[in-house]
């Protein structure tokens, strides 16, 4: 099967591979690498069905813009008739009744979905080890972990099973994964994506992004599944505008993150050789000094937390999820229901976000993180607004070995250089940077303003080659 969705289209119009064919070799293959548990369930006959479906279009020259592209999609994305966990206990055997709008617009443009992925429980982990089906394994060295939230997803496109991916950012979700499994992954503007079939975590977080293994067919999904939805008040009617892209950048890079502690002396060393490569081809390089940093972190995980307490909170073992059946009373089947449909990541994150939201707590914390959190984002518009783009590390280390990492703080921390982003509503990319001398990949982030998608995605191309 062709690596990348632009080389399968090369193929298709040369007449050398079909749909059909493609489909069958990436079932083929995902069942050779089965051990690495990316996926949580494979979808082979409606995958084999919508691929004949295409190549009978292709041929009647009527196909959309996807067509040929194999696409896997997280298990938090509704597919209607096909069943949807979060990687939870709380939903298991669940059947969706009605699909995702991001699934609908990539099925409607021709696009093949060969399977849902595995990721972290409700999205919830850097890692991809919280989930209930068991961890996934890094396509480069199965010892090691490949990110999370959206380990599945980058998984699936590292290990050559599918052309893209669609997966969800809250807080570096894709961003991260992509770094440690070297390929490229998009957050876009939060509101330029419908979250609608998006099983919630953080809704004034969460986004809908795509990975691949180049920024070009990045774009190429990226373009169908942008745009307003009736369903999502929270999508944006922004126009699209056609990407300029000047000859010479400015770029901007903080030096409080190419300076921090915690970065892998190697990746900073490749940073630092990125803005000078960057200087000697003519661009103009900023330092800029990124105000309330050490705010970041604690600010993303009291609101996403107190957000998460909101939006789980209808998995009660009555309305929706899994329901304990040695229970008696309302009150005992809420406890126990929960208590065995959520594993230990979300419990925690679901107890800090009642505690932030209750009476006593929350002017203090609550509050006090939505103010935090509106200066965050006046600031990361300041910076922006004078620069074409901001540079600055993905990840501040590549994948870690599965199990490393057992202190709480310390995972959530491996967001360090991702939740502006989010906490600002901002477009960031993710793409691949080099290898490490341990031999794993990793990224840079490239930030932009607000609605400034299609622009970010072609300097990250043209300016960047990814």
């Amino acid at each position: 099967m062709p690596r990348t969705f632009h080389e399968a289209k090369a193929a298709l119009a040369a007449g050398t591979a079909s749909v059909a064919a493609m489909t069958k070799a990436a079932l083929a293959e995902a069942g050779a690498k089965a051990q690495l548990n990316i996926f949580v369930e494979l979808f082979p006959e409606s995958a084999l069905e919508k691929a004949a479906e295409v190549d009978a279009k292709l041929a009647r020259g009527q196909a959309g813009p996807l067509a040929g592209a194999i696409i896997s999609i997280k298990d938090n994305l509704c597919y209607a008739g096909n069943r949807v966990s979060a990687a939870s206990r709380m939903l298991e055997g669940y059947t969706s009744p009605y699909s995702a709008t991001v699934v609908e617009r990539i099925l409607a443009a021709d696009a093949v979905i060969i399977g849902r992925t595995n990721c972290d429980e409700f999205a919830m982990g850097s890692s991809n080890e919280t989930s209930a089906h068991g961890p996934v394994g890094n396509p480069l060295d199965p010892a090691r972990v490949p990110g999370g939230s959206s380990g599945g997803a980058a998984a699936s496109v590292a290990a050559g099973l599918c052309h893209m991916a669609l997966a969800s950012d809250t807080g570096g979700s894709i961003r991260q994964p992509a770094s440690f499994c070297g390929i490229a992954g998009f957050k876009p503007t939060y509101g330029r994506v419908s979250r609608y079939g998006l099983i919630a975590f953080a809704s004034s977080f969460d986004q809908v992004g795509p990975l691949a293994h180049d920024v070009a067919d990045v774009e190429s999904l990226q373009k169908v599944i942008a745009g307003p939805d009736p369903r999502d008040n929270t999508s944006s009617h922004r126009p699209f505008a056609v990407p300029q892209v000047p000859a010479k950048l400015k770029v901007g890079y903080y030096t409080q993150c190419v300076d921090h502690p915690g970065l892998d002396p190697e990746i900073k060393a490749h940073v630092e050789h990125q803005l000078e490569r960057l200087r000697a081809a003519g661009h103009e390089v900023v330092p800029m000094e990124l105000a309330m940093a050490e705010l970041f972190v604690p600010a993303y995980y009291i609101l996403s937390t107190a957000e998460a307490s909101s939006n789980l909170a209808r998995f009660d073992g009555i309305r929706y999820g899994h329901r304990a059946q040695q229970a008696e009373g309302v009150e005992e089947v809420f406890r126990k229901s929960r208590s065995e449909g959520f594993g230990p990541e979300v419990k925690r994150r679901i107890l800090l976000g009642t505690f932030v939201l209750s009476a006593g707590y929350y002017d203090a914390y609550y509050g006090q993180g939505m103010r935090v959190r509106r200066l965050i984002r006046d600031n990361t518009l300041h910076a922006l607004s004078g620069v074409d783009v901001m540079l600055t590390p993905t990840c501040p280390a590549t994948a870690f070995p599965h199990g490393h990492i057992s202190d709480p703080v310390a995972m959530y921390l491996q967001d360090i250089f991702t939740v502006q982003a989010n906490l600002a509503g901002v477009p960031a990319i993710s793409i691949p940077a080099g290898r490490h001398s341990n031999g794993m990949p990793f990224g840079i982030q490239l930030m932009a303003k607000p609605f400034d998608d299609e622009r970010l995605l072609a300097i990250a191309r043209h300016a960047f080659g990814a």
